[in-house]
C-alpha cells in the first residue's frame, strides 16, 4: 500500500482529515455504487469509482492539494471526503464534501470537516474566495452551505455532471 507523502493532517474533534490510502478505495467504491451518490454523479461502476479515486489522489500530485479523507479518529475508517478541489473544467476553486458511510450521516461530520478544510484553504493555500458546486436537489448539502455562511451565486453547467448551483463562501476576512 502506498501512502502519499507531504499531505497535511488536520485534526478536528471527531475526525482526522488526511490523504488517501489505497484501503480507502473500498469505502469510496461502495458509496459511489449506491443510490446515495446520485448528487455526485453516481451511481457508477467499480471501474469508474477507481478512476474517481485516482482523480482524487492525482489532484494532490498535480495541484498540491485535494480533498482530504475524513477518517474516524479512533478507527481510521474512511467516512467520506472534504476539502479544496479545482479539477479541469471547474469555474473556480471549490470546497467540496461528501459523506460515504451512511452511519456517519446526520452527525455534523461534514460540517466539522468542511469548516476545517475551508480554514486550511484560506490559511495554508491563501485562497481569497471559494465556491461549492451543489446539485439543486441536494438539500442536505445546500443546508450545510447555508450553515457555513455561503450564499447562492449563480449556476454552472458541467459537460458531464450537468447543472450545479454555485454557493459562494464568505471571504476569509469576514470569518475573523
Amino acid at each position: 500500500m502506498i501512502e502519499l507523502i507531504g499531505i497535511p493532517v488536520i485534526e478536528t474533534a471527531n475526525l482526522r482529515l488526511r490523504g488517501p490510502k489505497t484501503v480507502d478505495f473500498e469505502a469510496m467504491a461502495s458509496f459511489l455504487a449506491s443510490p446515495r451518490s446520485v448528487s455526485v454523479g453516481g451511481p457508477v461502476s467499480r471501474a469508474q469509482a477507481w478512476r474517481s479515486f485516482g482523480h482524487l489522489t492525482g489532484h494532490w500530485l498535480h495541484r498540491g492539494y485535494s480533498m482530504f479523507i475524513l477518517a474516524d479518529k479512533s478507527t481510521d475508517a474512511a467516512l467520506g471526503m472534504a476539502g479544496p478541489w479545482f479539477p479541469e473544467g471547474w469555474p473556480e476553486p471549490e470546497l467540496g464534501w461528501s459523506i460515504w458511510a451512511a452511519e456517519a450521516e446526520g452527525r455534523g461530520l461534514a460540517y466539522e470537516a468542511a469548516l476545517a478544510a475551508r480554514a486550511h484553504a484560506y490559511t495554508a493555500l491563501g485562497w481569497k474566495t471559494a465556491i461549492s458546486l451543489i446539485a439543486a436537489d441536494n438539500l442536505r448539502s445546500k443546508a450545510l452551505a447555508q450553515r457555513m455562511g455561503c450564499s447562492l451565486d449563480g449556476e454552472f453547467i458541467h459537460e458531464t455532471f450537468g447543472v450545479s448551483q454555485i454557493w459562494r463562501h464568505p471571504a476569509p476576512e469576514s470569518l475573523q
